[in-house]
């Protein structure tokens, strides 16, 4: 396989791969604020835990199912 191929696929899977697990570490965290709590009121330090763990859970999901395509190729 071509080194130039592989290394723009894999820099263009960790673009996807980042953008996809932040996402979910933003939706993950705006899910977790409860309307009407005052910023100060608001478990800041448990919201950034739980979000941070869905995002390792999104980085290992986009490489899991990535792993067949990259075999195909």
């Amino acid at each position: 396989m071509n080194n130039d191929f592989m290394d723009e696929y894999i820099t263009q899977f960790a673009v996807s791969a980042g953008k996809r697990a932040l996402w979910t570490f933003a939706e993950t965290a705006v899910g977790m604020i409860t309307v009407g709590q005052a910023f100060t009121e608001v478990n800041w330090l448990h919201i950034l835990s739980v979000a941070g763990t869905a995002a390792v859970v999104s980085l290992l999901k986009s490489i899991i199912i990535s792993m067949p395509e990259m075999k195909e190729e």
